[in-house]
């Protein structure tokens, strides 16, 4: 396929070109007809299948510049998503300089925004909550000729609990609005939302079961050493274009990145608990590609676009087995070589045993004395996770009357544990950002006492 049979605008043509694109990605190739053709689309893909440019394609295509009007908004779940999708969309006013693009996310002068809105815009990027300030509180905005809303990140959108947002908003905007909606999973909370809004979408899923087959997965055995002690004596042993290190808390982020840094190591500290203008500056700083060490956590990495990413590696596994997939889907993209690095304790061994049954060609290594030492899986026996030891309950069950369909039965019960499990996760991770928001506010306020 090539783009030319798409039977675009010259503009649009032209963004293609100033991106360097060649020929549409797979979920492109999906994608990008149907939408021009005017058609509700539910997209399922994962970070750097070239989702962004599948929806901001058509967006380029379907903009009248010559109206004033509010045409199309999109809404990522964090600010940083939200920002760098502007980023990106600021090569689409290169193309079009009529075209007038604004951002809206929390941490910057709504003031501004407002006279920006007010001035007129044909696209609108933003966190759900503050797109919601500028229609109902601001009333910077008029939604009821918008033609397209795009949800990115759809299910880290339901996670934070942002969908409720997305609904009010889209219940403002006309009842033949078009929406594409973009997530590295469905869950099935938001089936009401898609069905409320979406009438007749396709479903396309390119999301791959099977692990990458241009990822090389390492387990770094830490024994004695903590994370950082090791992380930092495998560091030389690598040779990266960019690594993305990735610790499961915010204070794990902030310890390892001070560690480093006092290694002389240049390093790129991201996560939530960052204040606003450090987020910005991390962004920018992230987008001016000077660092070769970036530490963040799971969720403020989620969806961001680093494509010179070669190796990956992990303080340890998630709580969450699918954040593994996604840290190491960071790597290894456009069928490009990458490495996936994961330090490992042997409390790990049940997390390590369900990705091998997943297809995760894990392999020992060691780096000791400048090389690296092929190693044969030397993991001591430990008892099963909590979920793992649940699930066996309810598999275990003797059963003195088998009745028709027990097994349907059996699975629905083993899903609703792993909701139940997961909703946990984010609970509490919701809880975890509510504590250090509040301490963040209070620390600024003894300042300002000072």
């Amino acid at each position: 396929m090539s783009f030319n049979n798409y039977n675009l605008k010259p503009e649009t043509l032209k963004f293609i070109e100033l991106n360097g694109f060649k020929k549409p990605t797979p979920i492109q190739e999906k994608v990008i007809p149907v939408a021009l053709k005017g058609r509700n689309v539910i997209a399922i893909s994962k970070t750097g299948s070239g989702k962004s440019h599948a929806f901001l394609i058509p967006i380029m295509n379907l903009i009248d510049c010559d109206s004033k009007n509010l045409q199309v908004i999109i809404t990522a779940p964090t600010r940083e998503l939200a920002s760098q999708l502007y980023w990106i969309t600021k090569i689409m006013s290169k193309a079009n300089p009529k075209l007038k693009i604004v951002k809206t996310i929390g941490g910057e002068q709504r003031s501004k925004v407002v006279e920006q809105l007010k001035g007129g815009a044909h696209l609108l990027i933003g966190t759900p909550g503050r797109i919601l300030d500028m229609v109902i509180k601001e009333q910077a905005i008029r939604v009821d000729k918008v033609q397209l809303l795009v949800v990115d990140e759809a299910d880290m959108t339901f996670e934070y609990g942002f969908l409720n947002d997305v609904d009010i908003v889209a219940s403002k905007m006309p009842k033949d609005l078009r929406m594409m909606v973009f997530g590295a999973t469905i869950p099935k909370q938001i089936q009401p939302f898609l069905k409320k809004y979406l009438k007749n979408p396709l479903i396309f899923d390119l999301v791959k079961k099977a692990p990458v087959k241009t990822i090389e997965y390492v387990l770094v055995a830490c024994k004695h050493r903590s994370y950082n002690q090791t992380l930092l004596d495998i560091l030389p042993g690598i040779n990266p274009f960019v690594c993305l290190i990735f610790a499961n808390t915010r204070q794990e982020v902030h310890e390892c990145a001070t560690f480093l840094a006092s290694y002389d190591y240049e390093v790129l500290e991201l996560h939530g608990g960052l204040e606003a203008r450090k987020r910005q500056q991390a962004l920018k700083q992230l987008n001016s590609k000077k660092f070769t060490y970036i530490v963040a956590s799971d969720l403020a990495a989620r969806g961001l676009d680093i494509p010179e990413i070669s190796h990956v590696i992990s303080l340890g596994f998630p709580k969450e087995i699918d954040f593994f997939i996604h840290r190491s889907g960071r790597t290894g993209r456009m069928e490009q070589e990458g490495i996936c690095i994961t330090l490992f304790q042997e409390s790990d061994e049940p997390v390590i045993k369900q990705l091998v049954k997943r297809g995760i060609p894990f392999k020992y290594r060691r780096y000791k004395a400048g090389k690296w030492i092929e190693l044969k899986p030397r993991i001591k026996r430990t008892g099963m996770s909590d979920l793992d030891k649940e699930v066996a309950k309810i598999t275990s069950r003797k059963k003195t009357v088998v009745k028709p369909g027990y097994k349907k039965k059996r699975q629905e019960e083993i899903e609703k544990l792993k909701r139940k499990k997961k909703r946990e996760l984010v609970q509490n991770s919701i809880n975890e950002q509510k504590k250090e928001n509040y301490k963040t506010k209070q620390r600024q306020k003894r300042m300002q006492e000072k």
